[in-house]
């Protein structure tokens, strides 16, 4: 195996799926005037906590600091993973100026266990204490992590909010533009008031004890809830996968109950957005009217657990490889990649030459990350003999693909992709630090199938535009992308790809008889969820079809992820770039 580094344009990054993206425009603070602010100036009473690691601890044993920061934290939060080193840096840093942090965690869901194992991974140089009845979250009026209060001298909130605006939910900054805790450190230290002594801030709900439930509830848990989040949620929401924390049981949904809620409500859980006026999708995972809210109004009548021995089982996952056992298992490369603890990766890219002797057919393929934690994205492409591997996936053959929440790709019986002897494959990597040092060694898996019960040869490809150019500040730029099909194919999935100004993505099919079909709408595109759209029928292109793909960015102030309105932005690799790539899955008509 060999790694090539490579500065191409890494135009394949269809399945990015990301919890975060890159934006650089700051996000306003609340103006401290409003009734937002009814923490700022109330004094906080001593209140006695045992730390993780089994210590007892006092506010008032702080009485000759001339700060104490009071930072909310919860072991799950995403948040929180990216905000304890910066925490642990601002605590190194004022320490000799007199300022102490403490870490409160207040959350009923995390133990002791599980607390003392956070502030060792995470290696805070603070206290982390428990707070397991939530009153002095309570006293405070937290609600979130992470949460962060400053006190002076006298006990007295100076500052409530951020530690600063660089993590957002579904957004990182490359750096902070505004350091608001830092800030407020340095003007109360100056003895100056605090300018901006509230800030917005995001993060996980704080999870609270069972509230009294319903005495006749609408729905419970047993008997309903379990149900619908088995099979809307868990996939996702389980140990070792990318969401935050599982929901397989009573116990784990009811602390997030809150926050389940709140995401529901909002629509941001569960991620679709296709227009229901076009096309059926067999990975439709959207909430039904009725399961959503038959959801909030099981968390609104205090989340009533029912009779818990008759709850369904939780799903069977199968452990290990997504597609059974493989028939041929490759590493990207001899020894792992050292990802660093902060900062941006370029892409990484390794060409693996499995040493075929003969053609292969492909029925399953599964690209596994060797680190989940730091593993953004994996895309893997065929290179037939001759062909370059400097840039052979320009050509969109793409053979496996991983992100965080996209299942392995196992076709349908009889479908399989076809690889010639002597094929290498091109591993793409994409890495995204989460605050520690790690290695990561990933690895390409494919099971095969005999020539003979192949029915369907299965291919990708797309249609891209390299020549877009976004004026500044313009809110609906429209551009298009066409492929034509040189013969008769059957679409079986569609996945639109823009970066951070994407706005809208359209697919239509122009047939050779002049009739138009809008095969998927979007809306409402979002960078954060590259979602692949499975056709639940295939549709026949015949030869001749073009198929027109449509894109609307958004490159105005009015964009909360626009890096810089003011910038005429070109088709590249970088987010802060763009991108026009409307990929498609077909399948051939007749067998091969």
């Amino acid at each position: 195996m060999r790694r090539r580094k490579s500065t191409l344009l890494a135009i394949a990054t269809f399945v990015t799926l990301s919890l975060t993206v890159v934006a650089t425009r700051a996000e306003e603070p609340r103006n401290p005037s409003t009734a937002e602010t009814r923490c700022v100036g109330q004094k906080i009473e001593n209140f006695s906590l045992h730390s993780a690691l089994g210590q007892k601890v006092s506010l008032d044993e702080f009485g000759d600091k001339q700060a104490i920061v009071v930072a909310f934290l919860g072991v799950e939060c995403p948040l929180v993973k990216l905000y304890a080193g910066r925490l642990n840096e601002l605590a190194k840093r004022y320490d000799e100026r007199g300022v102490a942090f403490l870490g409160i965690d207040s959350n009923v869901q995390d133990t002791l266990t599980e607390a003392a194992s956070f502030a060792r991974h995470e290696q805070l140089v603070f206290p982390l204490l428990l707070d397991p009845d939530g009153a002095v979250a309570e006293s405070f009026g937290a609600s979130r992590t992470p949460e962060i209060f400053v006190l002076d001298r006298e006990g007295v909130v100076r500052y409530h909010g951020r530690v600063d605006d660089q993590f957002q939910v579904g957004v990182q900054r490359p750096a902070a533009t505004r350091e608001d805790l830092a800030e407020a450190l340095d003007e109360l230290l100056a003895g100056s008031a605090v300018s901006v002594a509230e800030t917005a801030f995001q993060g996980c709900r704080i999870g609270r004890t069972n509230s009294v439930a319903t005495e006749n509830p609408s729905f419970t848990y047993a008997e309903h809830i379990a149900g619908l989040l088995h099979k809307r949620c868990t996939e996702c929401h389980r140990n070792g996968e990318i969401a935050p924390f599982p929901l397989l049981t009573y116990d784990d949904a009811q602390p997030w109950a809150e926050m389940i809620a709140e995401v529901v409500r909002e629509r941001r859980m569960p991620p679709w957005f296709a227009s229901p006026e076009y096309g059926k999708f067999d990975n439709e995972c959207q909430l039904p009217e009725d399961e959503r809210e038959m959801l909030l109004t099981w968390v609104d009548e205090g989340c009533p657990p029912g009779d818990l021995s008759q709850a369904p089982a939780p799903p069977q996952f199968v452990e290990g490889w997504g597609i059974g056992e493989p028939d041929a298992v490759f590493p990207m490369s001899d020894k792992p990649f050292p990802v660093p603890a902060t900062g941006a990766v370029p892409y990484e890219h390794y060409v693996i030459d499995p040493h075929f002797t003969e053609d292969k057919w492909i029925w399953a393929s599964e690209a596994r990350p060797g680190h989940r934690g730091v593993v953004h994205h994996i895309l893997v492409f065929a290179v037939p003999p001759g062909g370059s591997t400097a840039n052979e996936f320009l050509k969109g053959r793409l053979i496996a693909a991983y992100a965080p929440g996209v299942p392995p790709q196992g076709l349908e019986p009889g479908r399989a992709a076809f690889v010639k002897a002597g094929t290498k494959f091109v591993m793409q990597l994409h890495y995204t630090p989460n605050g520690r040092p790690a290695e990561d060694l990933s690895q390409l898996a494919f099971r095969f199938i005999d020539a003979k019960d192949v029915t369907q040869q299965v291919e990708s490809g797309m249609a891209i535009n390299f020549l877009i150019s976004i004026p500044p500040h313009k809110s609906d730029a429209t551009f298009n992308a066409n492929f034509r099909f040189p013969e008769d194919r059957l679409m079986l999935a569609l996945t639109p790809h823009m970066h951070l100004r994407g706005k809208a993505f359209r697919y239509e099919a122009e047939y050779p008889d002049g009739t138009r079909e809008t095969l998927l709408d979007v809306p409402k595109y979002d960078f954060n969820w590259q979602i692949t759209y499975h056709l639940a029928e295939p549709k026949l292109m015949p030869k001749g079809t073009r198929l027109r793909c449509t894109a609307v960015f958004d490159n105005s102030s009015e964009n909360p992820n626009n890096p810089d309105p003011s910038k005429t932005v070109n088709f590249g690799e970088q987010t802060w770039d763009e991108m026009l790539i409307g990929w498609f899955q077909t399948g051939s008509v007749t067998k091969p």
